[in-house]
């Protein structure tokens, strides 16, 4: 899956436990009629991916969803989720349509530059 938008937030990474467990955190800020905020979690040698990035920019992250179990003192269930992002990429701005036509001075010049006799009645 894929999430575009323009970064609002990067955290610091962080180092959890022994094992040096490592996350970095990234809020992105979807471009909809209803834009959302989603923080994306970057974990282990995936945190460096983000040291090129900065608030402000256009990207699209490459993402998957992560789901858990958790099993509370009391018995009952919790859920958790997380979105997890593997890949991050400057979004691709659309080249501009080149739609236009030339400006009026460049017809008129191609007109009277033109080797045809004027053969018009008028």
């Amino acid at each position: 899956m894929e999430v575009s938008g323009k970064i609002k937030l990067i955290n610091e990474p962080q180092t959890f436990g022994a094992s040096g467990f490592r996350k970095r955190e990234l809020v992105v800020t979807t471009d909809e009629q209803y834009p959302q905020m989603l923080m994306i979690e970057f974990v282990q040698d995936k945190c460096d991916l983000l040291n090129s990035y900065a608030v402000g920019q256009d990207v699209k992250v490459s993402i998957n969803l992560r789901g858990r179990e958790w099993i509370n003192p009391e018995g009952v269930a919790k859920y958790f989720n997380s979105i997890q992002g593997w890949r991050i990429e400057k979004a691709q701005t659309e080249a501009p349509q080149n739609n236009e036509l030339p400006p009026l001075e460049e017809l008129k010049a191609a007109d009277l530059s033109s080797d045809e006799p004027d053969d018009l009645p008028f």
